[in-house]
């Protein structure tokens, strides 16, 4: 049995329209009549309905699209940009953290270091990678992988999707807020090309935990704790940070 399309309410007039025209072409089909007029009107019906309703999305509509179950995650960018990734696991301390995943590819033929938020598909995934909630031993992770590239001069890119760090108290107890602010400090210390990616939902430290980077990207349809450029701005910081000479190992 399939799984029921994940449709949200103000899609619901889009849906009926791509619903009218693949009944048309099932039509055509299987009456051998040429209905491609109408068909091509359809099509124009639903170009024009969806440039209406992107281009006008409230506060609130971005955010269920950024939280949207069916929309791309960190594995299937990293699968479309990158050759040969390689996952790599554990910090080192604790256990290995699904929820934030991380390891070595080639990105346009030059290696780099990955380090994502990565959220389930279906119930067992999601429950396994904690609903993209890092744990302290996630960002700890992501730590040992950024000091990795630094030592081999490796650039950094990191792809933002959490709603927020696991407030569980088995996080507290671990120190998910220390392993946070070491990740704030030592980010901002990294002496390699550094760039972030806001891919779904950008919640507070979660993804601070991992966005202290040279440059922030985010995507049209993502959201941060404010939707609103300025507060992106201040929230991810304004300008790149000046670049420190390497220390030593």
């Amino acid at each position: 049995m399939e799984t029921p399309t994940y449709v949200l309410e103000f899609e619901k007039p889009l849906r009926e329209l791509v619903k009218q025209l693949d009944e048309l072409r099932q039509q055509s089909i299987e009456t051998n009549v040429d209905l491609a007029r109408e068909i091509h009107s359809i099509e124009g019906k639903i170009e024009a309905m969806q440039r209406d309703i992107y281009s006008n999305l409230s506060p609130w509509q971005k955010v269920q699209i950024a939280r949207h179950p069916k929309r791309p995650y960190a594995l299937d960018y990293i699968g479309m940009i990158c050759e040969d990734f390689q996952e790599l696991h554990g910090d080192r301390q604790y256990k290995d953290d699904q929820a934030l995943i991380g390891g070595t590819a080639f990105f346009n033929g030059e290696a780099v270091v990955v380090v994502a938020q990565q959220k389930g598909r279906d119930p067992k995934e999601r429950i396994a990678r904690n609903f993209g909630m890092p744990q302290p031993e996630g960002y700890r992770k992501a730590l040992r992988l950024m000091r990795l590239a630094e030592k081999f001069g490796l650039p950094v890119i990191t792809f933002i999707d959490t709603p927020g760090a696991f407030p569980g108290i088995e996080s507290e107890a671990r120190h998910v807020s220390e392993a946070i602010a070491v990740n704030l400090r030592e980010m901002a210390m990294l002496r390699t090309p550094t760039i972030s990616i806001v891919v779904g939902e950008g919640g507070s430290g979660g993804a601070l935990g991992i966005g202290v980077t040279d440059r922030v990207l985010i995507l049209r349809t993502a959201t941060t704790p404010s939707s609103r450029p300025k507060a992106a701005r201040r929230f991810f910081g304004k300008t790149a940070r000046k670049r420190r000479p390497r220390r030593k190992h």
